[in-house]
């Protein structure tokens, strides 16, 4: 099964915003940086799902294939020689968002007369606004063309990736190694290049003779040979020419495959792992504006890893918001992880809920994430509805401290990555020289607990700044378009596949992480929820098995998981209730809508406090809300009541209390 990235593009998708329906604005090639709207010469036929333009250029047939949308900076690939042949890394940088382009330069051997017509291809391909470096592939022969073009211009070069390729004619065709050669294609060798029988001993034309300026442009390379290749022995050339490489200060890897098919000589092979080439071209082609990609790794992400290649199984969860509950990047990460890890059974939790922040994620951890199992990789995302709830950075941070402790605390071997979503506040403070708060306290505490993180609302507005798509046409709002959800997944991937570059070793073991001193005493690492048995003094409260808060003419828009569900409820002045508990901190979730009153309450014997349950959403959405009524109360027993009051505020239609959870963060 493919990547879902095609058929999201493909959708047009409408998702509510915190209280309105958002509709993604058609784009058209005119007004998007984002669509493949170039125009390409020949036929157009269907590749794989994709179209593919077939045309004569410079007197050879050549072939474009385009994604069905473009990722950004507008990426390619130049396939050198049989672009057919292990083509499964091709299709996956298609859905991912990346050009494959091809000419048929044939018996030139990637000879001058070859580059010639290369380098006239080259200049075409980025006349149609693709990108000016390109990451080029090589198959067998195909590795003379490769490396002869980023020899030559090693400036337009991002990577280069070679299966069984030559590195040295005299090895293939000539034969003048281990290796069986080929008389026919000797000859026309010896000819494309100019040399002889007598002179080829002294050829020092080779790709592996050629390294210096493509490790001087510090161009990564990745090879997959067979080690029974008598075709193409790897000794004679990709060992050869790793070993150059690396002294020249240059980083290569290689991918071996036990044995080639005893029909092709060893030289074919099923290939174990597209997904790797394609993670290793995406994260070395990424466009990105400045020089540094847009994450944090800190300390590993092996755990996870471990889990999922030992044990082949993996529990992965998603905390957040409405960004996260979408069908976007959540969906594209979890087609990526089980295609990365093909033979492990995954569980992905949808933990996400619209319109909630760390806050609410600390209280809801243990409902909604453990009850699961334990987890064994967790996103986490809050840097949006942080800032739109107007959490205050006291709270920002015990809500980030309080999940990230909650979660280490259940299995320490539990990999944690924190997302910084965008939203257009975050890009002014960018662009103003400012971090935006909610990031800075999230990204101290993830700091504090040794926790990766992803800087894609800075990654966006870099992006959009360097002209690489916009805002209102290609991204859309902070609920992304499915070309903003794929950007977020792009750079996930970056990170997930920079953090398992290197093999897992055979004697990997989990490690646990470590559990450092807590920022702040009051965060709220061990919020929960609690029964609604545990009140007493009911009074005009009741419980509703089945609470639908639209109902007696109400009205409004409901979230997911909060209608039609058990809910505490008073909808007239007077009623109260008492709650016992041991805790730091009290309060409630509660879905807040247009008849939402205010609330009067006390903490032990101490003065009646009141809390206005009424948001700025609340006038057409029974919004899901947490309300911390105390969040610094001594370690202990504390017993609070809640009353509701005759007061309102001013644009509510009534007085009502519908408390979904009672929430304690436990001493």
């Amino acid at each position: 099964m493919r990547f879902l990235l095609p058929l999201l593009f493909a959708i047009t998708l409408g998702y509510l915003s915190l209280d309105t329906k958002a509709t993604f604005a058609e784009s058209t090639p005119e007004q998007s940086h984002t669509s493949a709207s170039q125009t390409w010469p020949g036929v157009k036929s269907n590749w794989n799902g994709f179209d593919r333009y077939d045309f004569e250029f410079d007197g050879l047939n050549a072939f474009v294939v385009e994604p069905n949308v473009a990722a950004p900076g507008k990426p390619w690939v130049w396939r050198a020689r049989f672009p057919s042949f292990h083509a499964g890394a091709d299709q996956i940088l298609l859905d991912r968002g990346y050009h494959i382009a091809h000419i048929n330069t044939g018996g030139m051997l990637g000879s001058d007369r070859a580059m010639k017509h290369w380098d006239a291809f080259y200049h075409f391909i980025i006349e149609h606004d693709l990108h000016p470096k390109v990451a080029l592939e090589g198959v067998s022969r195909g590795g003379l063309f490769v490396y002869g073009f980023a020899a030559r211009w090693p400036q337009q070069v991002t990577c280069i990736y070679c299966d069984t390729p030559v590195g040295d004619i005299r090895s293939w065709p000539g034969g003048k190694g281990s290796g069986r050669g080929d008389a026919k294609t000797w000859k026309v060798c010896l000819k494309e290049y100019g040399l002889s029988e007598e002179t080829a001993p002294q050829f020092s034309g080779n790709p592996i003779d050629r390294l210096a300026p493509i490790a001087e442009a510090k161009i990564p390379i990745l090879h997959i040979v067979s080690l029974n290749d008598v075709i193409v022995p790897p000794t004679e050339n990709t060992f050869v020419l790793a070993e150059r490489y690396r002294k020249l200060g240059g980083t290569i890897d290689i991918m071996t495959v036990e044995e080639g098919t005893e029909k092709s000589g060893g030289h074919h092979f099923t290939h174990p792992d597209p997904v790797r080439v394609a993670d290793f071209i995406e994260r070395h082609t990424a466009s990105l504006p400045g020089t540094e990609d847009y994450f944090a790794i800190r300390g590993s992400l092996d755990n996870c890893r471990t889990v999922f290649e030992n044990e082949k199984r993996g529990r992965v969860a998603f905390l957040g918001g409405s960004i996260t509950k979408m069908s976007g990047w959540r969906d594209l990460v979890c087609e990526y992880l089980q295609k990365r890890f093909p033979e492990t059974e995954f569980d992905f939790v949808d933990a996400a809920i619209p319109s909630t922040g760390s806050t609410p994620g600390a209280f809801r951890f243990a409902n909604d994430v453990l009850s699961h199992g334990k987890v064994d990789l967790l996103f986490e995302e809050a840097a949006v509805n942080d800032l739109h709830n107007m959490r205050t950075p006291v709270e920002m941070t015990r809500g980030m401290e309080g999940i990230l402790r909650h979660a280490r605390r259940s299995n320490p071997n539990m990999d944690i990555v924190v997302l910084h979503f965008v939203e257009p506040r975050h890009m002014t403070n960018y662009r103003n020289g400012e971090v935006p708060e909610t990031i800075t306290q999230h990204e101290a505490v993830a700091g504090h607990y040794g926790v990766s993180t992803i800087h894609l609302a800075k990654e966006v507005t870099d992006r959009i700044d360097a002209g690489q798509f916009d805002w209102e046409h290609d991204f859309v709002n902070l609920h992304p378009s499915p070309y903003g959800h794929a950007v977020y997944a792009s750079t996930i991937r970056r990170m997930l596949s920079t953090a398992w570059d290197s093999p897992l070793p055979p004697d990997s073991r989990l490690s646990e992480h470590p559990m450092p001193d807590v920022i702040d005493r009051f965060s709220y690492d061990h919020g929960k929820y609690v029964d609604f048995e545990s009140i007493k003094d009911a009074n005009g409260f009741s419980v509703i098995e089945s609470c639908d808060p639209r109902s007696n003419g109400i009205g409004g828009s409901v979230r997911e998981g909060f209608v039609d569900v058990p809910m505490l409820v008073a909808t007239e002045p007077g009623a109260s209730f008492t709650l016992k508990f041991d805790g730091r901190a009290v309060g409630l979730f509660i879905t807040a809508g247009p008849d939402t009153g205010v609330i009067s309450y006390r903490i032990d014997d101490g003065p009646a406090k009141t809390r206005d349950l009424f948001t700025k959403w609340s006038r057409g959405l029974h919004i899901p809300w947490v309300v911390v009524l105390e969040n610094e109360l001594d370690p202990g027993s504390h017993k609070i009541t809640i009353e509701t009051t005759s007061e309102n505020n001013s644009l509510s239609r009534g007085h009502a209390c519908r408390i979904v959870h009672l929430l304690v963060n436990e001493s």
